[in-house]
């Protein structure tokens, strides 16, 4: 049984439990916030910056992401060209760190969402249980994503030795974190409310398809 079946909403600021007054535009008692059945347009909202974020991802992995200058010389780097060259460097694990947190967690984040949005909309055949817990998954894995920018800003800001060492942030770099953000925005503005909702009605059609089942047999 849903909270909204007993007539009780929930604040999306403070999750503060209000019962519902029909009819009536409801305030939250406590922070004042507009209280809603489901997010607003929540579907449509993740969609739009999901799309957004998957384009921004062409360009995050294609355009160079840094720049690293030694004694004069230096050449931009792509994620993936800065992963092969930690791989020929015989750093593994930093090369290994860079790429899930940089390419893996990133594009799963996407596919993830996307499932997560098809899923809901298409009543496709996945339990309640499976889509709360990629989403789940996916909110807690966005943190990471954010790893290679903050190593590159901590680089910028510590080597910085003029024509001896430099490094530079390049333009992939403002791609790939437009990304990240797009994406945990797009975790937030889904509504996980939505996926029990959607397996309640997949129950109500699949007792009715049995109940006729039934009296047809009979």
């Amino acid at each position: 049984m849903r909270a909204l079946d007993a007539g009780i909403l929930v604040c999306g600021e403070c999750h503060r439990l209000e019962y519902l007054c029909e009819g009536e535009v409801q305030h939250c008692s406590r922070c004042g916030s507009r209280l809603h059945m489901r997010r607003p347009n929540s579907i449509a909202r993740t969609w739009a910056l999901l799309i957004t974020a998957a384009v921004l991802y062409i360009p995050a992995n294609l355009l160079p992401i840094m720049t690293i200058n030694f004694f004069g010389n230096g050449a931009p780097a792509t994620i993936m060209g800065g992963v092969l060259e930690l791989i020929h460097a015989d750093m593994l694990p930093i090369a290994f760190v860079v790429f899930v947190a940089s390419i893996l967690v990133p594009t799963f984040k996407l596919v993830g969402i996307a499932l997560l949005l098809y899923s809901v909309q298409r009543h496709q055949p996945m339990s309640a249980r499976q889509r709360i817990l990629m989403y789940r998954f996916i909110e807690w894995i966005g943190r990471w994503s954010m790893l290679d920018i903050f190593v590159i800003a901590i680089l910028v800001a510590l080597v910085n030795f003029g024509n001896i060492a430099s490094i530079q942030a390049a333009p992939g770099a403002i791609a790939f974190c437009c990304v990240v953000v797009l994406t945990m925005l797009a975790a937030v503005m889904f509504d996980p409310r939505l996926i029990w909702d959607n397996t309640d009605a997949e129950n109500e059609e699949d007792g009715r398809a049995e109940l006729q089942s039934n009296k047809a047999q009979d």
